[in-house]
């Protein structure tokens, strides 16, 4: 299409999904005036070319860079794929960047890279000037021949500035310094930079080719960043305001001249929750202790003060809010304390203030942080000069500037203060950390949409729309929303009438018979793999163990993502596919299924829906392939496709609200607060949605292609017509339209009658269909 006028000649593909050509169009029009974007797309429709064409196109004609970003890996992986075949068409300049820590050869921290670097760069530069002196000393020697007594004096000078700087070159050289950066500045790298725009490269191919010519690839990746097309990066990379800072510095642009796309968009107001959080325990407060009591500095030992009595108050706050025996039961995870008062200030700043005795508590720390950033230049310059193999931070900066930020912020509105506890694995010892949790995201948000050009967020579950604009501080953004394009009637969605499972109802034996039951005939009736969400891992374990399945496996916390997956899917193999082949263990990327699908966004046409190549195999009269059960708050609930026969069924076990914690109920007091004019805005904001949306997620595991077929169920009578009459925890009325009308509600002994009806009409059996 390269030769197509306007944006699509940047669309690589012969033709657009339906809805595609109309999000492409309304897309450049709101770049165009400057709009920013909310756009949700069920799979199949398209949403990252939607997204990734006109932004170019805008970007290309205005002098503009794109960057797009992603907290999934996988879809990151997407991103190359997509840029890969945009690139077939149209000439673009993209550069897929990570962090760091994955593409350093020497693996050390950012501090120790950043010195590391200076003092690299400190002997390249003495090097030249070196040679630049021996160049000069040697030219005036002729002249000092020729009885030049000007030239004599000239080149003595010259001498002595040579003999200071092999004094500084033995120096350095004695220092810490990076032999790959080294190469950088001291080679010639055009090569590099050529290889680097012949493709879009992954971070692993720079990586590998850095490595083997011994070049530090992430440092040159940042030196051709100018003026590129695409950026291809992780969330951190801007909505981390540092970060992004250094970041839009390294593409040269300012931050007008940038339009940002956020993809899985639904999981930016949790990141950036998490970036805009501050926290500090106790080891770094005794280290803070032990750096001052060494430091020899006349404003130490006030310094000292106000953070001995901040490291009294978290242990009294701590050692409070431990209640009888809870100390013995604290492992080596982080475990959260309340602190937070509702008619005071929180009882960490009460009993630093109860504890401090000094001239002033804001003046005692300017002064630690005065001491602090002396402190940190001393490490810097130690390990620049060799003196220490690591680049070790000031405790003290960090604990004053945590303190500042305590005492200064604690009570801002969306600032919540909090405590935790955990065991020290090596000494068994139990110890405090302080947290200012920020509850608000926009804080974050709203300064980054607001300086770059415009920007686009996408999503599979972004509604409603207007919680979105008010949580992140977008103003006025165009939306549009496309629900899935494929064949109704190749998917079922049931919300069977079972037992609202309460936190309160989930032991009730007559409760978990009945969800086991259900459970048991969606398996059996299923031909192929059935995938199965829970509240919570335990519940997964419960119904897991309970059902007793051949082929099951259960998803635990920790469990690698892929590996499991890749399990799962091997595990079902004996439901072969209708022509023979195996079922899949790697997923396919969106790229390969709109190749492989001949007619992109086409759904068969006819009377009967035929299941085709991706029928499923089960065999005198039984069903069932694989079942896995696992966590809707686990990695598998989004971000991972288990496309064609790699599930059919999928199931979400109960409204899998997340456990009611003190930082839950901190959002949610700061939304109500923030938000007063709205009806029950902190539950809606806080809980309701951000569960709808997991649960919208689980579902979209499955039906992943046109030719694709399946059944979706939603156990719990809160999803059927009937939880209107429940307030607000009815939760089908939080579906989208389209979505709310494809419910059928049926009753769970039903639910096997309606699954073997499906599917056969479908075909899909191979042999006489299970019996129910």
């Amino acid at each position: 299409m390269a030769e197509t006028a306007g944006y699509e000649r940047f669309f690589p593909y012969d033709d657009p999904y339906p809805n595609q050509r109309e999000a492409m169009d309304r897309i450049a029009n709101a770049l165009e005036r400057g709009q920013d974007v909310l756009m949700e797309g069920a799979p199949g429709t398209g949403k990252t070319l939607s997204a990734l064409v006109p932004a170019l196109a805008h970007a290309r004609e205005h002098d503009r860079t794109v960057v797009i970003t992603t907290n999934v890996h996988q879809q990151m992986r997407q991103f190359v794929e997509d840029a890969r075949a945009i690139r077939e068409e149209e000439p673009i300049r993209a550069v897929v960047f990570k962090g760091k820590g994955s593409m350093c050869h020497l693996d050390v921290g950012y501090e120790e890279c950043r010195s590391l670097k200076e003092t690299t760069r400190s002997l390249v530069e003495a090097e030249t000037d070196r040679r630049e002196l021996a160049e000069r000393s040697e030219a005036l020697l002729d002249d000092v021949r020729a009885g030049s007594e000007e030239a004599g004096e000239a080149r003595a000078a010259v001498m002595d500035e040579l003999e200071a700087l092999e004094e500084e070159i033995e120096e350095l050289e004695a220092a810490n310094v990076c032999d790959h950066y080294r190469a950088n500045l001291t080679r010639d790298t055009d090569a590099f930079h050529d290889w680097l725009f012949e493709d879009v490269r992954t971070p692993e191919e720079i990586y590998a080719y850095a490595d083997e010519r011994g070049l530090c690839g992430y440092e040159l990746l940042k030196e051709g960043m100018e003026g590129i097309d695409l950026a291809v990066c992780n969330y951190h990379h801007l909505l981390d305001p540092t970060i992004r800072e250094h970041f839009f510095r390294w593409l040269d642009r300012d931050p007008s001249e940038v339009i940002t796309v956020f993809d899985e968009a639904h999981n930016v107001e949790s990141t950036a929750r998490e970036h805009a959080t501050r926290t500090c325990s106790a080891r770094t407060l005794e280290g803070a202790l032990a750096e001052l009591d060494e430091a020899d500095d006349s404003r130490a030992g006030r310094a000292r003060n106000v953070i001995e009595a901040f490291r009294h108050g978290l242990e009294t706050a701590v050692d409070d809010a431990l209640g009888f025996g809870e100390r013995e039961q604290v492992g080596d995870d982080w475990h959260d304390l309340a602190i937070a008062n509702d008619d005071r200030r929180d009882d960490l700043t009460l009993a630093f203030l109860d504890a401090y005795e000094g001239e002033g508590i804001d003046t005692e720390v300017d002064l630690a942080l005065q001491v602090g950033e002396l402190l940190d230049e001393a490490y810097e310059e130690a390990y620049r000069r060799g003196e220490t193999t690591t680049r070790t931070e000031s405790a003290t900066l960090q604990a004053a500037g945590f303190i500042a930020d305590w005492m200064g912020h604690g009570t801002d509105l969306g600032r919540h203060p909090m405590a935790a506890v955990r065991r020290d694995a090596g000494t068994g010892e139990v110890y405090g950390r302080a947290e200012l949790y920020t509850c608000i995201p926009r804080e974050v948000t709203e300064g980054l949409f607001d300086e770059v050009a415009a920007s686009v967020l996408m999503s599979a579950t972004l509604r409603p729309f207007d919680v979105v604009g008010d949580v992140l501080g977008l103003s006025d953004p165009v939306t549009m929303a496309y629900g899935l394009a494929y064949p109704e009637e190749r998917r079922r969605t049931f919300a069977v009438e079972g037992p609202a499972l309460f936190a309160s109802e989930r032991d009730d034996p007559e409760t978990q018979a009945t969800v086991a039951e259900t459970l048991a005939d969606a398996v059996r009736m299923t031909p192929g793999n059935t995938l199965v969400f829970c509240p919570s891992y335990a519940e997964a374990e419960r119904y897991h163990d309970r059902l007793d399945l051949a082929n099951s496996y259960l998803d635990e916390a920790g469990t690698p993502t892929e590996d499991l997956r890749q399990r799962f899917v091997a595990g079902g193999t004996s439901s072969t596919s209708r022509n023979g082949g195996e079922a899949s263990a790697t997923p396919r990327t969106a790229g390969e299924e709109r190749r492989s699908s001949g007619s992109e966004g086409r759904g068969p046409s006819g009377s009967r829906p035929e299941a085709d190549d991706s029928r499923t195999q089960s065999g005198n009269g039984e069903a069932g392939g694989s079942t896995l059960f696992t966590s809707l708050w686990g990695t598998l609930g989004e971000g991972v496709s288990f496309d064609g026969d790699d599930a059919r069924t999928v199931v979400v076990v109960g409204v899998p609200y997340p456990n009611l914690s003190e930082r839950l109920e901190a959002v949610q007091d700061a939304y109500d607060r923030v938000y007063d004019d709205r009806r029950e805005a902190g539950w809606r904001y806080a809980v309701e949605i951000p569960t709808i949306r997991k649960t919208r997620q689980a579902l979209g595991r499955v039906i992943r292609s046109p030719d694709d077929f399946g059944v979706r169920i939603l156990l719990d009578k809160r999803y059927t017509r009937a939880a209107r009459d429940m307030g607000k925890y009815g939760v089908r009325d939080s579906f989208p339209p389209e979505e709310r009308d494809e419910l059928i509600d049926v009753a769970p002994e039903k639910l096997k009658f309606a699954i073997l009806n499906f599917y056969a009409d479908l075909d899909a059996y191979d042999g006489d269909p299970p019996a129910p």
